[in-house]
């Protein structure tokens, strides 16, 4: 595989556990997925040998990583619903009183983040209200193998949605980059913010590029769901 001429898109649907790579070297696979790896890295200027021997390596073992391409769609619903609805309520309520903790107590420090319990407690009403109308109507849909363009549309609509909410914890953390001597639970809320960050786009990606589409049809292009 050329990895360098395909797109971000078409790579983490085709090489399982790509993702992970991309989330290292900060590549946007979603709503950047139309990129090729080429022109994304040189947005980077990050250099293209570690990530293709990442890559190449992921190939050689590629039965370590789940390829969802081949589930059906029950099975991937079931491991939404588990890996990432399930995870997803816990982070947030975690989250949501860790960020009130550190606003209460560091609040008059210019690098506090201040608004983000606000912010994240809006992003949970936002996320149940999306999910709850995922596991009422379009799973049990999709679970049947039909497609429904309204209910599909609105969906990728919420996705856009919810990678304007990440891009706003970015800002409102500094890229989510903690401060000199931050306390240990500054630094557990920064930790919880990436990997709910991480989680989020990964989740994005596996209903719009796979899960929403019927399985023989993936071309890598995202709705542009995540930042």
């Amino acid at each position: 595989m050329q990895f360098l001429e395909q797109s971000l898109g078409r790579i983490a649907t085709e090489v399982a556990g790509a993702t992970a790579v991309f989330h290292q070297y900060g590549l946007d696979f979603c709503c950047g997925g139309e990129r090729s790896l080429q022109d994304a890295l040189a947005r980077k200027s990050l250099p293209a040998d570690p990530v293709i021997a990442q890559l190449t390596n992921l190939l050689a073992n590629e039965g370590e990583h789940a390829d969802w391409r081949n589930a059906s769609n029950q099975e991937l619903i079931d491991h939404i619903l588990v890996r990432y609805h399930e995870r997803h309520r816990q982070q947030l309520t975690e989250l949501i009183r860790l960020a009130r903790r550190v606003e209460h107590v560091h609040g008059d420090s210019p690098e506090c983040p201040l608004g983000l319990a606000e912010h994240l407690f809006e992003t949970f009403h936002e996320l149940e209200s999306h999910m709850a109308k995922e596991e009422q109507i379009l799973f049990p849909m999709l679970a049947g193998d039909t497609y429904p363009d309204g209910p599909i549309m609105v969906m990728e609509e919420e996705h856009v949605q919810h990678g304007d909410a990440l891009a706003k914890i970015d800002e409102l953390t500094n890229g989510i980059q903690l401060p000199q001597g931050a306390c240990n639970t500054w630094t557990a809320l920064y930790i919880g913010l990436a990997e709910f960050k991480r989680d989020v786009m990964d989740h994005i990606h596996l209903e719009n590029q796979i899960l929403f589409k019927p399985r023989e049809v993936h071309d890598g292009q995202c709705c542009g769901g995540c930042q």
